[in-house]
């Protein structure tokens, strides 16, 4: 069951005048399809499914998935701190086929690691679609401890971990607990070949909304062997990653996607257009990389 190996782009969600724009979302994704990603992740934290309504959110996957058509395999974003909602939109995203799940950690309310084991159990054991795990402590203050993954890996439906904690000691072990049939994914641009080395199967990757070849190549030359390349391509963006992180995800992405021509300036608030000296960032590095 796994979903896919190599890189796949945590998708912005496109604004137009308040609402999600959706030629706008299409073009998007069949550029990423044409560039060679190997999968999308909608209305994730990149696609800002915090502001969403639910209606809008069933809306975004139903779009993609029509769009995607079979190409790419389509993970939705179905996370929510409330497990009775989380299963309620995980069975909403399954019916407008989605080939997977991506449940971030509850978050502001938080739980204990038992609550966190006990509260994928429930929404693994009422889908037959692939469950990924997002660890993003950053964002929402719980963190999936190597101990709860080796004890929902053994779930028939929970698949993956998004792993974005940023700690390189918890991704070795977890990589001490998971076999083969369970894919380590990177959720930290500035060390995707890092946990390759740890056995990782790919990456979720925000700087693939604007460099998805790049991307795809550095996780294709690791699997196949080119460590080198690989090193020199996460090397080589480390810096425009940064730039694309110097204010809160996504506001940088979108800027760096309107700047290529690709997207209206548009967030939900409480997200707002970056500072000037931010912007002036994005697009220095965007031009070192030949990307402007």
């Amino acid at each position: 069951m796994t979903l896919f190996t190599g890189a796949a782009t945590a998708l912005v969600t496109p604004f137009k005048d308040g609402k999600v724009d959706f030629p706008a979302l299409g073009r998007l994704i069949d550029w990423q399809i044409l560039q060679g990603i190997d999968g999308l992740v909608i209305c994730g934290t990149t696609g800002e499914a915090s502001t969403l309504n639910d209606e809008e959110h069933i809306e975004t996957v139903r779009y993609a998935v029509r769009e995607a058509d079979g190409k790419v395999p389509v993970i939705a974003g179905a996370g929510s701190n409330d497990t009775r909602h989380a299963i309620e939109m995980s069975m909403a995203l399954e019916q407008e086929g989605a080939d997977g799940l991506l449940l971030v950690t509850p978050y502001y309310n938080k739980c204990t690691q038992k609550g966190l084991i006990t509260h994928y159990t429930a929404i693994a054991d009422l889908v037959d679609i692939p469950v990924i795990l997002y660890s993003v402590p950053g964002r929402t203050g719980v963190n999936i401890s190597p101990f709860a993954v080796s004890e929902l890996c053994g779930h028939p439906n929970i698949v993956a971990i998004k792993e974005a904690s940023g700690n390189m000691a918890q991704v070795v072990e977890i990589a001490k607990y998971v076999d083969k049939d369970f894919a380590l994914y990177s959720g930290n641009d500035e060390i995707i070949v890092p946990l390759l080395s740890m056995g990782g199967s790919g990456a979720i990757s925000v700087l693939a909304n604007i460099a998805p070849k790049q991307v795809s190549l550095m996780v294709d030359d690791y699997l196949k062997g080119d460590v080198s390349s690989a090193a020199r391509i996460q090397l080589s963006y480390k810096s425009l990653i940064d730039a694309l992180f110097c204010e809160v995800n996504p506001i940088p992405v979108k800027a760096a996607l309107h700047l290529m021509g690709m997207i209206e300036l548009e967030y939900r608030l409480p997200l707002c257009a970056p500072e000037p000296s931010s912007l002036n960032a994005i697009k220095k590095e965007m031009t070192a990389c030949g990307l402007l």
